[in-house]
């Protein structure tokens, strides 16, 4: 698997218009748009940081992916995503290497990316995401 560079960090947040507020008001950061992908019933924003990008989430259902992290959770860092050359042969490697995905085949992620996330029980309780562009 050839691992190009950290893609972005996922925040989870409640309020997807207030939390902007930081990222742009406090950090200077620009905001590069948002995109709701209603498969995974989800808002994202995005704030490019040099060649990776801050990703909020807000959830676009009560009984979301995000929804659920942040009743467990709280709001915070919900995932780190690794841009990866080929993704179908890094969840084949991964599936090889016994690690539990989430995604055994790649799914449309925003910005019309192909995405996949690996199972916390496997990375030390992290949730890792694989993404190709």
């Amino acid at each position: 698997m050839k691992i190009l560079k950290i893609d972005h960090i996922g925040i989870a947040v409640t309020h997807l218009n207030e939390s902007k507020k930081f990222w742009t008001d406090v950090l200077g950061l620009e905001f590069s748009g948002s995109e709701t992908v209603e498969e995974q019933n989800v808002t994202t924003a995005f704030f490019p940081v040099g060649e990776s990008e801050v990703e909020l989430l807000e959830s676009t259902a009560s009984d979301g992916p995000v929804a659920r992290y942040l009743k467990k959770k709280g709001e915070g860092i919900h995932h780190i995503a690794f841009r990866v050359e080929n993704i179908q042969a890094a969840l084949e490697e991964l599936k090889a290497k016994g690690i539990k995905l989430i995604d055994e085949t790649p799914r449309k992620g925003a910005g019309g990316t192909k995405i996949a996330f690996i199972h916390p029980e496997s990375t030390n309780g992290i949730l890792v995401e694989l993404c190709e562009r």
